[in-house]
């Protein structure tokens, strides 16, 4: 028996999604809209909204789809590897966007500010990065450095890597952060005894480690608010 032809064609007008965006906005439409709308056509079989449905159930989440690479994508039927370029190319505009809010001259005051700037950088990844901001005397953000990706589960950093960093920049001051691929944000009993660490070094070089901030998903822990450094 010959499949139907589920094209945006045979949709009412007011179930399209381009439609829908037009006449409602863009915050009106749901999740598989709008990932309909970047692919553009669906299959002969099924309508662009049924194969974003389609995707996003095989991904899990939105948070599952920004983590599905290239091959991953192109292994669904119906998404060839221009359909998966789209996509990624509208997740990674989102993570700009996110990032432009930023004013050129980032000032670090609180570890909600360190927050806003890294979590959609790292906030994704499946290893540990440990990264580092580099601060002058008005607490400025002069540099940012990724200086160690760890296992899932790990970040091995030392010291004299991060003050070489901080040295090279002229810093007054750093703040360290990394993430936490499992989304949950606790510090592990390694990254507080790291942390020390870096305070002990920090003190005897003479640039003070203000904080150190783990970020999971959606959420963030200062270790300094925490007492734990």
């Amino acid at each position: 028996m010959e499949s139907p032809n589920y094209t945006l064609r045979d949709v009412p007008n007011e179930e399209r999604p381009r439609e829908r965006m037009i006449q409602y906005g863009a915050g009106a439409l749901s999740n598989a809209e709008l990932l309909a709308i970047l692919l553009r056509t669906g299959t002969y079989q099924e309508s662009a909204v049924l194969l974003a449905q389609r995707l996003l159930a095989s991904s899990g989440s939105l948070r599952g789809l920004a983590d599905m690479s290239l091959e991953q994508l192109t292994e669904i039927k119906g998404i060839g590897e221009a359909k998966a370029l789209q996509i990624q190319a509208g997740i990674e505009l989102g993570r700009r966007m996110a990032r432009s809010a930023l004013s050129d001259t980032v000032t670090i005051r609180s570890p909600q500010d360190v927050a806003a700037l890294l979590t959609e950088d790292l906030r994704y990844l499946q290893k540990e990065h440990f990264v580092c901001l580099f601060l002058n005397t008005k607490n400025h953000v002069v540099g940012q450095e990724t200086l160690s990706m760890g296992s899932l589960n790990a970040s091995i950093v030392h010291p004299r890597e991060i003050f070489r960093a901080a040295i090279k920049r002229s810093s007054a001051s750093i703040v360290c952060a990394h993430n936490h691929p499992s989304g949950d944000p606790t510090p592990s009993p390694e990254d507080i005894q790291m942390t020390k660490r870096l305070v002990q070094a920090g003190d005897i070089i003479g640039i003070e480690v203000l904080d150190h901030v783990v970020i999971g998903d959606q959420k963030f822990v200062s270790l300094k608010e925490l007492g734990l450094m």
